[in-house]
């Protein structure tokens, strides 16, 4: 749950967004242990605790199901006591007081945690001792099961930079090569433009981006959502009054486009949601400069940190995405773990199905498709 401060996914503005791309948004005020159904978050008070869950409904032949899913919320210090047992009473205790007022198809309530650790063996005991504990929790028949999942919707690892100190102290906590190329790619020529989709120039700027986007995806079998998706958001943000700011970045050397960014700037935080690279000059370092001028941006804004959102969670030179952890750890931020995702079960045996076309389907996005594209 959520003060005013709110992270990205928590906001109203993400639920409006999302709930244009078929998901369903329902708003809850929490006073101590009376919960309210309300049509915004606009009447959380300043004293009070907000939640935005998010309802996505699916039809087969003979069934009709609704998966309830509430993304970074609530929120844990990795440094509380008896974290484990907390953290299981308050996934229960949320769900047990919005359960009611959820689609009565509702098989199961997903929570993505707000819970960040510094070292991924502390977050994997984390795991360990709280699988553990749902065992027993899960004995008693007056408890809802609580399982971890299979897969993980938000990014489970990733990188936070600090926006606190000033851009020189910034840079110079940077890998030495990664400043040396932020360099590279200004002497090379290389121009970074952001923009808002009230711009003039917008319209085709996302074009080139989107081209982008179908290269990224070829080159390197990336699953991407469909253009109106991003277009949506880019519009929603600037339609939006108070919304976050969402702004594209696009990296251009003479008359070629390099590479965009797709960024996003609020209260509580700037995240790099997505990005996007050509097969030309790569050599000219175009992701360096673009990330630097989103950083610099979100200074200004007033964002306190920069989450570069989602990398593997360790040196690993066998990972595949090995590069992708190199160049998000070399801006010179922490390195966070976070639990994943976990499963609060209100309709065991839907749940039990669901839970097996889901693991199929990873399997076959991550695993079957890639092997049969050659990668």
């Amino acid at each position: 749950m959520q003060n005013h401060e709110q992270r990205f996914l928590q906001t109203e503005f993400w639920a409006d967004f999302k709930g244009s791309h078929g998901w369903k948004t329902f708003f809850f005020i929490f006073d101590g242990d009376n919960v309210s159904k309300v049509k915004s978050l606009k009447e959380c008070k300043e004293n009070e605790k907000c939640l935005s869950v998010l309802v996505r409904s699916f039809s087969l032949k003979i069934k009709k199901f609704s998966i309830a899913y509430i993304p970074m919320s609530p929120e844990f210090s990795s440094n509380e006591e008896n974290l484990s047992q907390k953290f299981s009473n308050e996934l229960e205790s949320i769900s047990k007081k919005i359960f009611k007022f959820l689609p009565e198809d509702t098989i199961c309530i997903r929570f993505d945690p707000a819970l960040d650790f510094e070292s991924l063996e502390e977050k994997n005991n984390f795991v360990s001792n709280v699988k553990k504990l749902f065992k027993q929790h899960n004995t008693k028949k007056e408890n809802f099961r609580i399982e971890k999942t299979a897969t993980d919707i938000q990014p489970p690892d990733t990188v936070l930079l600090s926006l606190l100190e000033s851009e020189e102290k910034i840079l110079s906590e940077m890998k030495s090569k990664w400043r040396y190329n932020i360099r590279l790619a200004s002497k090379k020529g290389v121009e970074v433009k952001s923009y808002s989709a009230k711009d003039a120039d917008f319209p085709c700027a996302f074009e080139e981006f989107f081209k982008l986007f179908m290269q990224t995806s070829e080159r390197d079998g990336v699953q991407f959502h469909q253009k109106n998706y991003y277009l949506g958001l880019l519009n929603s943000s600037a339609e939006t009054q108070n919304a976050p700011v969402v702004r594209l970045y696009i990296a251009k050397h003479e008359a070629d486009v390099l590479a965009g960014i797709i960024t996003l700037f609020c209260k509580k935080e700037a995240v790099y949601l997505y990005g996007a690279s050509g097969n030309i000059k790569r050599n000219f370092m175009p992701a360096y400069l673009l990330q630097w001028n989103a950083i610099c941006d979100a200074k200004k804004i007033g964002c306190p940190v920069y989450d570069f959102y989602g990398c593997p969670p360790e040196e690993n030179k066998n990972h595949p995405m090995h590069g992708l952890f190199l160049f998000k750890t070399g801006f010179g931020g922490k390195l966070i773990h976070r639990p994943g995702s976990f499963d609060v079960v209100l309709k065991k045996n839907w749940y039990a199905f669901y839970k097996t076309a889901e693991k199929l389907r990873a399997w076959f996005y991550k695993y079957l498709k890639k092997k049969i594209a050659g990668r």
